[in-house]
């Protein structure tokens, strides 16, 4: 698919820069948001994990974590950083099954189109337990399709809502807006959840 391939592309050209703009961003507020709601040392799939920041951070809270990414130069860094190994994944290839107390999604899956987006919440919904946490983010706005070298599909409160309820029996019970947390993004805004599986 040509969206995929120049959406990893961007990510495979430079990594590192990519890496220390993400790794500087202060995610700990969100990150806590998620972990209250997850057993001590519950499994975590950082899901798409880019430089491995959060997965460092899960880490080092005590959790035990996957990482994937699609980005097989970012699967290099994030290992090097992390200490464990990040395996390559492109987000359509999960199938785990009841494994995780919670899946990290932090500004990953917005990459996918609508229509592969809603086959893999399916797969997150399959890989987390019962009672298990998805959180997930995406741009704010009603954009769907290329941007600067990637492919984004944005939502407003209202589009997310009304995507999500057919595809999955997730239940979101959190859904906040968030400006970007990058010193020179504070125009962007965030749409965040948090998402339970019953």
């Amino acid at each position: 698919m040509d969206w995929e391939k120049q959406t990893l592309d961007y990510y495979d050209h430079a990594p590192e820069a990519f890496a220390a703009c993400t790794r500087a961003a202060d995610m700990s507020d969100t990150r806590s948001r998620f972990s209250v709601q997850l057993p001590p040392k519950g499994v975590v799939l950082d899901f798409g994990c880019g430089s491995g920041r959060d997965t460092k951070a899960f880490l080092e809270a005590g959790f035990l974590v996957d990482a994937v990414d699609g980005s097989a130069e970012l699967c290099t860094l994030a290992s090097a950083y992390t200490g464990i190994r990040v395996q390559r994944m492109l987000f359509g290839e999960l199938d785990a099954i009841d494994r995780y107390d919670g899946v990290w999604a932090c500004a990953s899956i917005l990459h996918l189109p609508r229509i592969e987006l809603a086959d893999v919440l399916g797969r997150v919904e399959t890989a987390l337990k019962v009672g298990g946490v998805l959180y997930t983010s995406f741009k704010y706005g009603t954009f769907e399709g290329m941007r600067n070298g990637r492919y984004f599909t944005d939502f407003t409160e209202e589009t997310l809502r009304a995507f999500w309820e057919p595809v999955t029996t997730m239940r979101i019970f959190d859904l906040w807006i968030t400006e970007d947390v990058r010193p020179d993004r504070k125009e962007e805004k965030w749409i965040n959840l948090l998402a339970r599986k019953g």
